[in-house]
């Protein structure tokens, strides 16, 4: 399958105090992909409304290779690389480029779920989704994700006494 890349184009409003890409930039620039990436599946945002789900993002790591800077434009790939049985865990990776130079910036992993926004936990998509979805990704280089994996993220949620603050 051919890889799908999103463009963009870095602003001033993207950049840090040291006058590169944020950090927060490159989350924004990598969603930015992947809305793009549904787009191209044939699924909209009023699909995603109409269905009353949304993608949650659990876990996004980053590796940084080099500085990105105003003015520059960026192709950002979108890889679906892991999905449960049944749609609803998800693992997508990207690699941001410089259009011009072909430079590799940036690589990110994303590891979420389908979120239902009624009943405020993770769903499955609907079999239409999934099927737009698994008709623009080769599905026999795609992870198998089970339950299991939701389960060994790198860190567990840890509460506090509040008398602590």
């Amino acid at each position: 399958m051919k890889p799908f890349f999103a463009e963009t184009l870095i602003r001033w409003s993207d950049l840090d105090a040291n006058m590169h890409l944020a950090n927060a930039s490159y989350m924004n620039f990598t969603s930015h992909a992947r809305i793009s990436f549904l787009r191209h599946c044939g699924i909209k945002l009023s699909d995603l409304a109409k269905y009353g789900i949304g993608p949650a993002v659990l876990r996004e790591e980053f590796s940084f290779f080099r500085e990105a800077h105003e003015g520059q434009e960026i192709m950002i790939s979108v890889a679906v690389t892991g999905n449960s049985e049944n749609g609803e865990i998800f693992e997508f990776e990207h690699n941001l480029y410089d259009k011009n130079t072909g430079m590799h910036i940036a690589y990110s992993r994303v590891f979420g779920v389908w979120f239902s926004m009624k009943e405020r936990k993770k769903t499955p998509p609907p079999v239409e989704m999934l099927e737009k979805l698994n008709a623009n990704i080769d599905t026999h280089s795609v992870r198998k994700l089970s339950l299991a994996d939701l389960k060994s993220l790198p860190v567990s949620p840890e509460n506090i006494d509040p008398k602590t603050f």
